[in-house]
C-alpha cells in the first residue's frame, strides 16, 4: 500500500483534468469506504437502521440466531460494515466561491493515518507543517462568543501564519468550524499571496453528516466536483470553502458523528512524529496542540485519550462547558492534590486521589453537567486528565487578550517537548520551537534573557536550520549567546549550506552547470585511464539531495570567478592545495582526484568564516543575513563592494523581474554602505583612508577597493571626496595640487625651471619612506588612534616597489644587483627631475600638446603636402606623420597588453580591451589610416586613399573629447551630450519616416518620369532635409513662377540625360505638401527634440558629475599607466620596455595601477581602525532610527497597548470590588439584623451600649 502511495509523486498537480485523473487513479485501489450491510433496528424509528440508513438499502437484517435467544440491539460499525472502494476524491469547487479548488477524500475511518498524512504532503502538494493546531470542541449550533472569535482572528490564524502551520477543524460551516474557517477566509483576503500559502486549512469531517455529499460521488474522481452551497448566515452542514483540503471520515452512518475523532487522534499522532525543515531534516518533530473551545461532555474523553499519547493541550476557559470545566478543574482543585499516602500514577484512575477530591471532582461535574447518566466513567476521566494536568494550558481570553496568545501557544507546546525530550536541557527544545517558529521575540524574552548559560553544542544544530531556512535574527541571537563562528564554520560546513540551495535558484543552476563541466572532465579522464573511476567517494558524501552530493566549493569559487572577474584571485585554493595560475583544466582534474581520496580539507575551519557566509548570503540575495555577516566581517568597504559586484553581475543574468530588481536594490544598498563607511573613515583620518583604497585584500583574493570599485559600477562611491582627493594626488603626484596650468607648460618646454620655485613640491620631510610601514616598530603607532604613518607619496610607492621587484627579479636570474638608491637618497636633480616627468598630469599635458602638434601635421600634410602615388610621394613630412602614427600603434599595442596580462584567455583580454569605447575609436582610427596609407600609394585609388584620409583625420579629431574629459567643467558637459546623442537618434527616426513620405510623394507629383538614380536620391532625401533650413527652391515647384528651361519629356533623351519637364498637373498638392511638411518638422519635430534635450539635461545634470567622477578614474588609471614621453618620442619609453620586460625579466608593476601591500602589525592597524569606524557609523545610524518618527511612534504604540491592558485589568478589578462590596454590604445588613433581633431579645444582656459607626472620610484642611 505504500508502495502504490509513492508512485506519480506529482499526482493531483497536472495541467489538465485528465492528467489528474490518471495521477489519482490508484486511489480507489488502497483507499476504501465502509457501507453498512446489517439492518439494526433503530428504537425512536423502526423504518431506520441505527446507522441513519432506511432498510432498503441494506443486505440483511439483523435478527436473533436459531433459536431465537440472542437479539442484536447495538449497531457497531466495525461489526455490520463492509470495506468497498473509495468513489469519492479529486478536486472540489466552490459554485460561485472563486476558482479556487479544495482536495478531498471519502476513506474508511480505519485507514492508516499515514498514508492520508502521505497523500496530503506528496500527491496533494501541501506543504509540510511546522506546526499543527487542532481545534475541537463547540460541534453543532452552538453559539460562539464574541471574544473566542477575536482569539481565532488575531490570535490562532495569526499565530499560524507566522510558523507555517496546518489548522485541523470540523471542515464544515458550523459553530467553531464555521468561525475557524471564517478567520482564515479574513486573513486571506487581507495577506499577500505567500502569507496565505503558510496557513492551510484541513477539514476532518463525518462523510454521512456531510450536505449534498451525493455532488462528490464519481467512481472515477471528479476534477473538479461542483459542490453548491446555500449561503446563510445559520449553521449548516455543509463543506465550508475556506479549507484546502477535506478528509471525509466515512465509518458506514448516515446523519451522525463518531468515527472521524477517533481517525483525527491518530492522524494528530502520526504526524507528531514527523520532522519539520527542508526535506524533512529538521532538528524537531512536529508540534502538535489541541485546542478546546467549548465542548459538551464527550470532549473529556477525547481529551484523555489524547493526553495519554503525550498531546499538549490549549483550554480556553470560559468559552464553554468542557472548556470551563477543565479550567475550574486544573485551578481551583490544585491546592487539594494527591493523597500523601497514595503518590498518583499515569493510568491509576481515581485510586492514588483522596476521597475528599474525587468528592469535589465529582460534585464539578454534575455542577457542570447535571443531565449526565455515567456520573463515575466521567469521574475517572476528569481524574486522569489531572493526572496529565502538565500538559493542558489553560488561557483566559477575556482577561489576556489575543496579543499573547503566540506566547501561550509556544509555552503550551513545550509542556509536551519537556516531557518527551531525552536531552539534559529542557529548555533545547524550547528553543527548537523558537527556531521552527521564527520567533525570535519569544526566545529572546524566554531563553535568552540572561538566566541560561548556552554552550556551543547546544546552539550549532539550531544554527544550521536558522541559516538554511532563513532566519538571521535567530543567526545574530546565537552568535550574541556563545556560538563561535570560528568553530562553527568548517569547510565542509560551508560546501553543504550551498548543497540547500533552493533548486529554483538561479545561482543553483549556475553552480549546476560548472558541475557538470566537471563531471565531464571526470568522465574523460577515467575513458583516458581505461577504467570507470567513480567521481566522488563514500566517505566524503554529504547529507543532502543526490542530486547536490558532489558539489564542492570548486564549483563555487568558479561561480565567483565568472561574477567578479579577473580583479581577485580565484576563491577556495588554498583547501585545495592550489597555486593560483593553476590553469583551469589542470585544477578540474585535480579536484576530482581529490575528491576519490578523503576530502580532509572538509574538516579543517574556515580562515574568514564572516567573509565565506557574507558571499553565501549575497549569492542567495539574503538581504538581511547577508548585512549582518558583511556587519561582522572585515574589511567592510571591500565587503560591500564586492557585494554590489556580485549582485549586479547576477541581476544581468536573472530572468525574472522581481528577483532582478531585489538584486538592484540590495547592490545599490552595499554601495550606500561601502560609501557611508568609507566617509566615516576619511572624516577620522584623510592619510589612513588613502591606504585603506589602494591596500591589497587577502580575504578578496589581493583586490583593492578602487579596483572592486572599477569593477562593480559604483559611480557613487568614486563620487566621494574622499576618492577624488586620492585621486587628485595620484594625478598631481608631488607636486602642488593647486599649481597653474601655465607653470605648468612653461616647465614643459622649459626643464630647468622646475629647478626653481616656479612649481611648488612637497617637502621631503613630509613623505614617508613605504618601506618603513612594513618594518617599522614606533611604539608610537601601538594605537589604531595613534599618529598616522600612512601618509604615502604614491609616486614613490610605485616606483619603490618597482626597484624592489627589480631587485627581487635580478636575484632570480643569478644577476647580482647593485644597489638601488632610495628615493630619499636619489640627488636633488634627480629627484626633483622624476617628481616633475613622473606625474600622470604631466604625461597628460605632453600628450594633449603632442596631440594637438600630430593634429596640425596631419591637417598640413592632407591640406597642403599630399604628394602623388610613388615615385613623386610622399613627402617627409608625410613619412614623418607615418612615423608618429606608428607609435601611436605602438602605444596601442602597450596598452592592450594591460587588458591581456589579468586575463587567462586572449579572447577575455580582446574583450576586455574592446569594451572601451575609446579603444574602438583607437582601432578605428588606426584602421583606416592604414588602409588609406595603402590605397594613396596605387595611382587607381589615390583619391579614394586621399577621401579615406580625410575621414580619419576626423576620427583623430573626435578623440579630444576622451582627452578633455579630466575637465572639471568639461567633463560633465561631455557625459551630457554623450545621452543627447540617443535622443537624437530617435529624432532622426521620426525625420526620417516624414522625410521618406514627404519627398516621394514630391517627386511623383513634379516628374512624371525621372529614372537617374543620384537625381531621384537628391530630390527625395537631400533636397527635403534642406527645405527644414529654408533652402526651397521655389521657381522649380510652384508652377506660376516657373523659369523657362530646356527640358523634354521623352523618357529615351532623360534617359540619355535630358533634364525632365516639371508636371505642372496637380501642382497645388505640392505647395500644400511643402506648407505641412515644413509645419511639422520646423515646429514639431524641432521642438521635439528641444524637449527631449531640455528633459535629458536636467535628469542627466544631477549625476552628470557622478559619471564624470567615474570616468575621471579610468583616465587617470590610463596616463598613470603612460609612459612619461609622449609620441613620437615614446618610441624611447618603449625600447626600455621591451628590454626590462623580455631581456632583463622584469615583471610590470605598473600595470597593476596603485597597489599597496600590507603586512603584520600594519595591515591588522588598519582593518581594526576601519572595524572601530564601521561600528561608529552603525552606532549613529541605529540612534537616528531610535530617534525617527516611526521608531518614537512605535514606541507610543506599544506604550499604549500596555495602557489599554492595564486598564482591562483595572476594570476586572473594580468589577471584583463592586461584587464584594455587594457582598460586603449584604453581610453588613445580615450583621444589623442580627444584632437588632438579639439586642431585642432577653436571651444576651448587653453590659455596654453598642458601638457608633466613625465616618471614614478625612476632614479637609481649613
Amino acid at each position: 500500500m505504500v508502495v502504490d502511495l509513492q508512485k506519480d509523486k506529482d499526482g493531483g498537480g497536472g495541467k489538465s483534468g485528465s492528467r489528474k485523473e490518471k495521477d489519482q487513479s490508484w486511489i480507489p485501489k488502497v483507499i476504501k469506504k465502509q457501507v453498512c450491510t446489517t439492518f439494526v433496528e433503530s428504537s425512536s424509528n423502526g423504518a431506520l437502521c441505527q446507522c441513519g440508513g432506511e432498510q432498503e438499502v441494506h443486505d440483511s437484517v439483523a435478527t436473533g440466531d436459531c433459536f431465537g435467544a440472542a437479539i442484536v440491539t447495538q449497531w457497531e460499525s466495525s461489526q455490520h460494515t463492509s470495506e468497498h472502494p473509495t468513489d469519492a476524491f479529486g478536486e472540489l469547487e466552490f459554485a460561485g466561491q472563486g476558482r479556487r479548488h479544495s482536495h478531498f477524500l471519502r476513506f474508511s475511518c480505519d485507514t492508516p493515518p499515514h498514508i492520508i498524512y502521505t497523500l496530503m504532503t506528496t500527491h496533494w502538494g501541501l506543504p509540510s507543517p511546522n506546526l499543527v493546531v487542532s481545534v475541537v470542541g463547540g460541534e453543532g449550533h452552538e453559539k460562539i462568543k464574541p471574544w473566542v472569535r477575536d482569539i481565532l482572528r488575531k490570535g490562532l490564524v495569526r499565530a499560524a501564519q507566522s510558523t507555517g502551520a496546518w489548522i485541523l477543524t470540523g471542515g464544515l460551516r458550523e459553530g467553531i468550524s464555521r468561525c475557524v474557517g471564517e478567520a482564515v477566509r479574513d486573513h486571506g483576503a487581507a495577506a499577500t499571496a505567500l502569507s496565505q500559502k503558510k496557513v492551510i486549512a484541513v477539514g476532518v469531517a463525518p462523510w454521512g453528516l456531510v450536505h449534498n455529499r451525493q455532488q462528490l460521488v464519481n467512481a472515477q474522481g471528479s476534477f473538479p466536483a461542483r459542490y453548491y452551497v446555500q449561503n446563510s448566515s445559520r449553521d449548516s452542514y455543509s463543506l465550508d470553502n475556506s479549507c484546502q483540503a477535506f478528509l471525509l471520515v466515512d465509518n458506514g452512518s448516515v446523519g451522525q458523528r463518531g468515527g472521524e475523532t477517533a481517525f483525527r487522534s491518530n492522524l494528530e499522532h502520526h504526524i507528531s512524529n514527523q520532522r519539520t525543515g527542508i526535506w524533512g531534516s529538521g532538528s524537531i518533530e512536529i508540534p502538535v496542540l489541541c485546542m478546546l473551545i467549548s465542548g459538551d461532555v464527550s470532549m473529556l474523553e477525547r481529551l484523555d485519550a489524547s493526553l495519554k499519547k503525550a498531546t499538549p493541550w490549549l483550554v480556553l476557559a470560559g468559552s464553554g462547558p468542557a472548556a470551563d470545566f477543565i479550567s475550574d478543574l486544573l485551578g481551583n482543585l490544585s491546592d487539594v492534590g494527591l493523597s500523601p499516602t497514595s503518590p498518583a500514577a499515569d493510568g491509576e484512575g481515581a485510586d492514588g486521589f483522596s476521597t475528599e477530591f474525587c468528592d469535589k471532582v465529582r460534585e464539578k461535574v454534575q455542577r457542570y453537567f447535571p443531565t449526565e447518566t455515567k456520573l463515575e466513567k466521567m469521574v475517572d476521566s476528569a481524574l486522569s486528565i489531572y493526572q496529565n494536568r502538565k500538559l493542558i494550558t489553560v488561557f483566559d481570553g477575556e482577561q489576556e487578550g489575543s496579543d499573547d496568545f503566540d506566547t501561550v501557544l509556544l509555552k503550551g507546546l513545550v509542556r509536551a517537548s519537556k516531557r518527551e525530550s531525552s536531552k539534559a536541557s529542557e529548555y533545547f527544545d524550547e528553543l527548537n520551537l523558537a527556531v521552527a517558529w521564527n520567533r525570535v521575540d519569544i526566545a529572546k524574552a524566554e531563553l535568552f534573557n540572561g538566566d541560561i548559560q548556552w554552550t556551543y553544542d547546544d546552539l550549532e544544530e539550531s544554527m544550521t536550520d536558522a541559516l538554511i531556512n532563513d532566519k538571521p535574527k535567530f543567526v545574530r541571537l546565537f552568535c550574541e549567546n556563545g556560538l563561535n563562528i570560528l568553530d562553527y564554520l568548517t569547510y565542509g560546513r560551508l560546501e553543504s549550506l550551498y548543497c540547500s540551495l533552493s533548486d529554483s535558484s538561479l545561482v543553483y543552476n549556475l553552480l549546476q552547470r560548472h558541475l557538470r563541466e566537471r563531471q565531464d572532465v571526470a568522465v574523460s579522464q577515467s575513458s583516458v585511464d581505461g577504467a570507470t573511476v567513480p567521481v566522488k567517494n563514500s566517505q566524503c558524501e554529504l547529507k543532502t539531495p543526490a542530486s547536490m552530493k558532489d558539489l564542492s566549493l570548486y564549483e563555487v569559487s568558479q561561480l565567483l570567478s565568472d561574477l567578479i572577474g579577473d580583479i581577485c584571485q580565484p576563491f577556495y585554493y588554498g583547501p585545495f592545495g592550489f597555486d593560483h595560475s593553476i590553469s583551469t583544466r589542470r585544477a578540474l582534474k585535480q579536484v576530482n582526484k581529490l575528491l576519490q581520496g578523503d576530502c580532509k580539507y572538509r574538516d579543517q575551519f574556515c580562515l574568514t568564516p564572516w567573509a565565506a557566509l557574507f558571499i553565501w548570503a549575497v549569492l542567495q540575495n539574503r538581504k538581511e543575513m547577508a548585512i549582518y555577516f558583511w556587519e561582522m566581517a572585515g574589511e567592510s568597504v571591500l565587503s560591500a563592494l564586492g557585494g554590489c559586484k556580485i549582485l549586479r553581475e547576477l541581476s544581468k543574468l536573472e530572468s525574472e523581474t522581481e528577483s532582478k530588481l531585489a538584486m538592484k536594490q540590495l547592490a545599490q544598498k552595499f554601495e550606500n554602505l561601502a560609501n557611508d563607511v568609507f566617509g566615516t573613515c576619511y572624516q577620522s583620518s584623510e592619510s589612513r583612508s588613502f591606504t585603506l583604497l589602494i591596500k591589497k585584500s587577502p580575504v578578496w583574493g589581493g583586490a583593492t577597493c578602487l579596483q572592486m570599485a572599477t569593477a562593480a559600477d559604483a559611480r557613487l562611491f568614486f563620487s566621494h571626496d574622499g576618492v577624488q582627493s586620492l585621486l587628485s594626488q595620484i594625478w598631481w603626484g608631488d607636486m602642488d595640487r593647486n599649481t597653474d596650468a601655465w607653470k605648468l607648460v612653461l616647465s614643459f618646454f622649459l626643464p630647468p625651471l622646475i629647478y626653481t620655485y616656479l612649481i611648488k613640491f612637497r617637502e621631503p620631510e613630509e613623505v614617508v619612506n613605504p618601506l618603513a610601514i612594513h618594518n617599522s616598530k614606533s611604539k608610537d603607532n601601538d594605537s589604531v588612534e595613534g599618529n598616522d604613518a600612512t601618509v604615502l607619496s604614491l609616486s614613490d610607492i610605485m616606483q619603490n616597489e618597482e626597484d624592489a621587484e627589480e631587485l627581487r627579479s635580478l636575484k632570480e636570474n643569478g644577476v647580482e644587483p647593485v644597489s638601488l638608491p632610495k628615493a630619499s637618497q636619489r640627488p636633488f636633480i634627480v629627484s626633483r627631475w622624476r617628481q616633475f616627468w613622473y606625474s600622470p598630469v604631466t604625461s597628460f599635458l605632453g600628450n594633449v600638446l603632442m596631440y594637438f602638434l600630430f593634429l596640425c601635421l596631419f591637417a598640413y600634410v592632407l591640406l597642403v603636402d599630399f604628394k602623388p602615388p610613388p615615385p613623386d610621394g610622399p613627402s617627409s613630412l608625410e613619412f614623418l606623420l607615418y612615423f608618429w602614427v606608428f607609435t601611436l600603434v605602438c602605444e596601442e599595442i602597450r596598452q592592450s597588453q594591460t587588458f591581456f596580462a589579468g586575463s587567462l584567455f586572449v579572447v577575455q583580454g580582446l574583450k576586455n580591451y574592446i569594451q572601451d569605447v575609446w579603444n574602438k575609436c583607437d582601432l578605428t582610427a588606426i584602421v583606416l589610416f592604414l588602409l588609406a596609407l595603402c590605397c594613396r600609394m596605387f595611382p587607381w585609388s589615390y583619391q579614394f586613399g586621399r577621401a579615406v584620409m580625410a575621414i580619419d583625420y576626423m576620427v583623430f579629431t573626435l578623440r579630444l573629447i576622451h582627452i578633455f574629459a579630466i575637465h572639471k567643467q568639461l567633463g560633465p558637459k561631455i557625459i551630457i551630450v554623450g545621452k543627447m546623442m540617443k535622443d537624437v537618434f530617435f529624432f532622426l527616426f521620426f525625420l526620417g519616416v516624414w522625410l521618406m513620405a514627404y519627398g516621394v510623394a514630391n517627386q511623383a507629383l513634379l516628374f512624371s518620369y525621372d529614372s537617374r538614380p543620384n537625381w531621384i536620391f537628391r530630390r527625395v532625401l537631400y533636397r527635403p532635409f534642406l527645405h527644414i533650413f529654408g533652402q526651397i527652391p521655389i521657381d522649380e515647384m510652384d508652377s506660376d513662377k516657373l523659369k523657362e528651361m530646356h527640358c523634354t519629356n521623352n523618357a529615351t533623351e532623360i534617359d540619355a540625360g535630358a533634364e525632365p519637364c516639371l508636371n505642372i498637373y496637380a501642382n497645388w498638392l505640392v505647395v500644400l505638401f511643402l506648407v505641412i511638411y515644413l509645419l511639422f518638422t520646423n515646429i514639431v519635430l524641432v521642438n521635439l527634440l528641444i524637449a527631449m534635450f531640455s528633459y535629458t539635461f536636467s535628469k542627466v545634470q544631477g549625476h552628470s558629475d557622478t559619471y564624470w567622477k567615474f570616468q575621471r578614474y579610468n583616465l587617470i588609471v590610463e596616463y598613470h599607466s603612460r609612459p612619461c614621453l609622449a609620441p613620437p618620442f615614446i618610441i624611447f619609453s618603449h625600447l626600455h620596455i621591451f628590454i626590462k620586460r623580455h631581456i632583463r625579466r622584469i615583471p610590470s608593476v605598473k600595470s597593476r595601477h596603485f597597489v599597496l601591500e600590507l603586512r603584520g602589525r600594519k595591515a591588522s592597524q588598519i582593518e581594526a581602525w576601519e572595524a572601530i569606524q564601521k561600528e561608529n557609523l552603525l552606532s549613529a545610524q541605529n540612534k537616528r532610527q531610535r530617534e525617527s518618527d516611526t521608531a518614537r511612534l512605535q514606541r507610543t504604540s506599544v506604550k499604549v497597548d500596555s495602557v489599554l491592558k492595564q486598564m482591562t485589568e483595572i476594570r476586572d478589578h473594580e468589577r471584583r470590588l463592586l461584587l464584594l462590596e455587594t457582598q460586603l454590604e449584604f453581610c453588613c445588613s445580615a450583621l444589623s439584623w442580627m444584632t437588632e433581633a438579639l439586642s431585642q431579645s432577653d436571651v444576651v444582656k448587653a453590659r455596654r451600649p453598642a458601638p457608633l459607626l466613625k465616618d471614614p472620610t478625612p476632614l479637609s484642611p481649613s
